[in-house]
């Protein structure tokens, strides 16, 4: 069987076959760019001191850079440019909603950035992320009823707005181990992506999302444990924020059974881990939104005796689980699941494996297995 009847075994259209070059080729150069940028990005931290410092939330030892998220910008920038470049009238088939979620996650980023060097207050955070939710909401990317869901459309423009910066919140919070949200990002990117190729019609939204997994890849090649940089919180809003949008944009939606649930699957351990937190914070009399605390789920499991390693890996097979119900309550055909899957596995195994060798042949860094 060649690669063309393979695909088309997969249930993947011809129309859609004809594209997926420029997504191979997306998903490939933000890999690389983003490999690549990292160690510049890197080296600029460290002389301009922009660094984390340990806290009750971040388990580093000593400061790490914190640009990790502007080295994945600029590898899914870059990588979306080229697209252009290769295929110049794929700008006139990009569709609006698109680059309202670019706008808006571009926002997120400078806003992320911001924070990590000056902190800004909490109130100005929040009146950020509900005004780009309200950019998404305008250009048509919503939460919205169904035959089974039926509900006014004010409800829908709440919902949404609550989901968009509920998530963007929950991505940010749960970045605090090497790797995690690198992985989640990663792993979502790619079930998101297996679900948008399926179709014809969605090919600016299946662009999106192959850039941001390929960078997130090549970001894990710096960031599984122990680190060299991190996300920050310019990285984990952009994500946060980018995940958010894309898995209630309408061109991914299968069925409308599936429309409310498909976005709770992909981004299930986010989720669960805010609203662990905060149950466990209201128990104990304390403000949910204080400072932060060692109750988040990858606490819980070093509280086991897990490694860092160990503990990500954990979390990414849960996360990887949850996406493979997600995908499946989305249509998608079981094959497509399979590949997906192992796919996933595979590219994790290429990213962190090296980096784990690299760690063994340098004295000194005291990591656990």
């Amino acid at each position: 069987m060649d690669l063309t009847s393979f695909f088309k075994e997969l249930g993947i259209s011809g129309k859609v076959l004809d594209g997926l070059l420029p997504v191979m080729v997306i998903f490939v150069v933000a890999v690389v760019l983003t490999t690549w940028f990292i160690p510049s990005v890197r080296r600029f931290a460290v002389r301009a001191g922009l660094a984390d410092l340990p806290n009750e939330r971040r388990l580093n030892k000593e400061p790490l850079p914190n640009l990790g998220g502007l080295a994945i910008f600029a590898g899914v920038m870059a990588a979306l440019i080229l697209a252009v470049a290769m295929k110049p009238d794929l700008l006139l088939k990009v569709q609006v909603q698109v680059l309202a979620i670019a706008l808006g996650a571009t926002i997120m980023l400078l806003v992320g950035f911001i924070d990590d060097q000056f902190s800004l207050p909490p109130l100005f955070r929040l009146l950020v992320q509900v005004l780009a939710a309200c950019l998404l909401i305008v250009n048509g990317i919503h939460i919205s009823a169904t035959p089974r869901f039926d509900f006014p459309p004010f409800v829908g423009t709440v919902l949404t707005i609550i989901w968009v910066v509920g998530i963007t919140n929950a991505v940010n919070l749960m970045d605090g181990m090497d790797g995690l949200v690198g992985g989640l990002g990663f792993i979502a990117g790619c079930a998101l992506l297996a679900a948008s190729a399926q179709f014809a019609d969605r090919g600016a939204a299946t662009l999106l999302l192959a850039a941001v997994a390929g960078a997130c890849l090549g970001f894990l090649r710096h960031n599984f444990n122990p680190s060299r940089i991190i996300l920050g919180d310019a990285g984990a809003y952009f994500l946060g924020f980018t995940l958010a949008a894309v898995s209630i944009l309408g061109t991914l939606k299968v069925t409308a059974a599936a429309t409310l649930v498909t976005p709770l699957l992909f981004l299930a351990v986010p989720i669960l881990d805010t609203t662990q937190v905060v149950v466990r914070r209201l128990r104990r009399g304390v403000n949910p939104l204080s400072t932060p605390g060692r109750d988040h789920l990858h606490h819980q499991l070093l509280g086991q005796g897990l490694s860092q390693r160990r503990a990500v890996l954990v979390l990414w097979a849960v996360i990887l689980a949850a996406n493979i119900l997600g995908m499946l309550a989305q249509g998608i055909r079981p094959t497509v699941v399979i590949v997906t899957t192992v796919g996933v596995c595979l590219l994790l195994a290429a990213a962190v494996v090296p980096r784990m060798r690299e760690t063994e042949a340098e004295p000194g860094k005291g990591v656990e297995a």
